[in-house]
């Protein structure tokens, strides 16, 4: 045995998570791809029948009030909310991320001053966090600059309606400094809105403690909800009576059964609510969450450093010197929990690696993803994952 792998095998031993990874359901492949899809809690399934069977099957219409359907946006919301720092009714689950960027960033724009008439944008963000950007700069009338992270500081000004930054790089997995430019964005009377797909069950975000004003993120990554499972919407406190959506839907309603033609808003995060819950996938979120139980994000927080750390040492023994470039910056503060290395031809490099059992993904045009999930990724998943890695290179390079 390497000193490498005798190193996992000690780490692993010492892993105070060791435990939730019997909880998912999983096999003898290294899956480093739950930054794009968390695995399968293991009592997802046996939920999900009890809704389509029972909930559905036999109560039927009586389970929007009985099986509390119509509650589970907020109360789903509540489950989240801890791990992203927040306290309860602030954030409500629901529609997609690219639909609640749109509610976030709207809404954000019309509690501004009118005379603020810039947005600020990401440029280095996920597409559709910019597609949505720039249509909801025209739709209201203002003129969308893109600017990287570092940048912000220096471009706000008194014309700075928004700004709408992702709290990690979906490429590099750079971690930006969410406390600071927030509260650059606040001292020149802008609204920050956070993207959280990449950091929301992987580190601590701490929204509440920071004065976040919106935020939005997935639930199929770090969270585990499944394909497609619905995205989350967090409205501050304080912010809420202020909280115009661009998308009034009839659950948003302050008396959705009224059936009244005028519009009126309900109270707190309620308002971000749009159409009917999309009960099934909900329903398999909210049991995904179990898997959190009695789980500190802060310890999760200190696995993936740990992962992460081990990967890179790792990789720096098995690869042949100059076949990959780390581009995920190694400061613990700048980093969230994937590695990202650069590397020729790393699209069928990674083919080669998921035919052996190492499952990552590839971002053109030449890098390597590897998400590292502290749940249920181990140290000697890391270790066979870069020694794999090595053995794929060294064979290309011939």
């Amino acid at each position: 045995m390497s000193e490498l792998m005798a190193r996992a095998v000690t780490l692993d031993a010492a892993d105070e998570l060791s435990g939730v990874r019997k909880q998912f359901v999983l096999d003898d492949v290294v899956y480093l791809d739950g930054n794009s899809l968390g695995a399968l809690p293991a009592n997802v399934p046996g939920r999900v029948e009890d809704v389509v069977r029972r909930q559905w099957g036999e109560l039927r219409i009586r389970s929007w009030d009985e099986s509390g359907w119509w509650t589970a946006p907020e109360r789903i919301g509540d489950r989240i909310a801890p791990l992203v720092g927040a306290a309860a009714g602030q954030i409500v689950v629901g529609d997609s991320t690219s639909v609640n960027v749109f509610k976030a960033l709207v809404a954000a724009v019309r509690m501004a001053a009118d005379d603020r008439d810039e947005i600020l944008v990401d440029a280095t963000t996920f597409p559709t966090d910019g597609y949505i950007a720039e249509s909801a700069a025209r739709m209201t009338g203002r003129t969308l600059r893109p600017v990287t992270p570092a940048e912000v500081p220096a471009a706000l000004s008194g014309r700075t309606a928004a700004v709408l930054l992702n709290h990690v790089d979906y490429r590099t997995g750079r971690l930006h400094d969410l406390p600071s430019l927030t509260a650059a964005a606040h001292a020149a009377g802008a609204l920050a809105v956070w993207d959280l797909c990449h950091s929301a069950g992987a580190l601590p975000v701490g929204l509440d403690e920071h004065g976040v004003d919106l935020a939005v993120g997935c639930t199929y990554k770090y969270l585990n909800g499944g394909p497609g499972s619905p995205a989350y919407l967090y409205v501050r406190r304080d912010l809420q009576d202020q909280f115009d959506s661009p998308l009034p839907g009839w659950n948003s309603h302050t008396e959705p059964f009224g059936m009244r033609p005028a519009y009126e808003p309900a109270d707190g995060a309620l308002r971000g609510r749009v159409g009917t819950p999309d009960i099934l996938s909900m329903l398999a979120l909210e049991a995904a969450l179990e898997v959190w139980d009695g789980v500190s994000i802060e310890a999760v927080r200190a696995k993936s450093l740990a992962l992460t750390d081990f990967f890179l040492e790792c990789v720096g023994a098995y690869v042949p010197e100059g076949r990959v470039e780390s581009v995920t910056p190694v400061a613990h503060g700048e980093r969230g929990s994937q590695v990202a290395l650069r590397c020729d031809g790393a699209g069928e490099v990674m083919k080669r690696l998921i035919e052996r059992g190492v499952v990552g993904d590839f971002r053109h045009p030449d890098v390597l993803r590897f998400g590292f999930t502290p749940l249920y990724v181990g140290f000697a998943d890391v270790e066979r994952a870069a020694r794999v890695l090595g053995q794929v290179l060294a064979e290309a390079q011939g």
